[in-house]
């Protein structure tokens, strides 16, 4: 059976070293984890887009990854030093992908803080690398993707209908210490990001595009977020149930306009609780499967997707056939 997998992550050190200083890295929140004794560093892994993580899809029946940008980024960075490096990124990835083309395709990485670049940016990925969209890590100073000095990027990908990516990213500091702060060993550093403060972040990213109208102003825009929908799918009843009182100036209710443009993944969630969540808010045409490597081992994924019960029709559906129709692989498709 063929697999796409869209949340799939890379890096290159040396572009990192170059372009993103120390303080930087510090500021946004980048701390070292303790892996335990026995367990695998998932950022030893990142930086390798061939034989082993090739053979890792292999041994998982994964046909195509789509890959995407690690932080830290360009998101990091000002000026024409955050523009070189999410360019040479890109670069760097459509060399990858060139050297499989069948196995790999790539997301942007955007200067998002030039946002008139990174529009230009994302039409040179799209228009000549082949890329399919942008993933977007989070908050950019602090800014969430609703305010208007975005709006060029909001206005490229739809102009030419590709999907942004909303992942997570660590959480401003105030809201880090805050909320974060305080707790012993690796603790607050996990639970600010995997362990729970990524998922509401970026529900609370996709709800803001929401509230704002900014969804509203670009009714194509295709959003796509990860981890079986960040907790929207339990949520949408309950915001429409809260909001819709207060609410006049918006076209659609909440869930509508999410489900009207939103499409999630599997990524890193591998029970059926929350798959059956997002089966019944999303419907299998909205849902796409996904691993989260290296974050999540590929091998965990595969064993989720086959313990599913489903129709083969929704299996094929959730395991490439809506990637394909969104992301414009079908052409590619084996």
């Amino acid at each position: 059976m063929r697999v796409v997998t869209l949340e799939e992550h890379f890096t290159v050190p040396s572009l990192v070293a170059r372009y993103v200083s120390r303080e930087a890295i510090t500021r946004r929140g980048y701390a070292a984890r303790t892996v335990l004794p026995g367990r695998v560093n998932p950022l030893d892994l990142l930086p390798e887009i061939g034989e082993k993580r090739l053979a890792s899809m292999d041994e998982a029946g994964i046909t195509v990854q789509v890959l995407s940008w690690s932080g830290p980024g360009a998101d990091l960075v000002d000026g024409a030093d955050g523009v070189a490096l999410a360019r040479e990124t890109n670069d760097a990835l459509a060399q990858a992908i060139a050297r499989h083309p069948d196995r790999f395709a790539g997301f942007a990485q955007l200067p998002m803080r030039e946002p008139e670049a990174a529009a230009k940016e994302l039409t040179r990925a799209v228009r000549e690398l082949g890329f399919l969209g942008a993933l977007i890590n989070g908050t950019t100073a602090d800014r969430f993707l609703d305010q208007p000095l975005f709006e060029p990027i909001l206005a490229a990908a739809e102009a030419l209908d590709v999907p942004l990516y909303l992942h997570p990213h660590l959480a401003p500091e105030a809201v880090r210490k805050a909320y974060y702060g305080n707790l012993p060993s690796n603790s607050g550093a996990v639970l600010e990001a995997a362990g729970w403060g990524w998922h509401s972040e970026t529900a609370i990213h996709v709800l803001r595009l929401v509230l704002s109208g900014a969804l509203d102003r670009h009714r194509k825009l295709k959003l796509i977020i990860g981890h079986m929908g960040e907790g929207l799918p339990m949520m949408l009843a309950r915001c429409d149930q809260v909001l819709e009182a207060y609410i006049p100036h918006l076209s659609r209710s909440i869930s509508r306009t999410i489900l009207d443009q939103v499409w999630i993944t599997t990524s890193g969630i591998f029970s059926e609780p929350p798959f059956l969540a997002a089966l019944l808010t999303f419907g299998i045409d909205r849902i796409m499967y996904s691993v989260d490597y290296p974050y999540a081992a590929n091998d965990r994924g595969r064993a989720f997707l086959e313990k599913l019960s489903l129709a083969p029709a929704d299996v094929a559906k959730l395991a490439h056939a809506n990637a394909d129709r969104l992301l414009g692989l079908t052409a590619k498709a084996a």
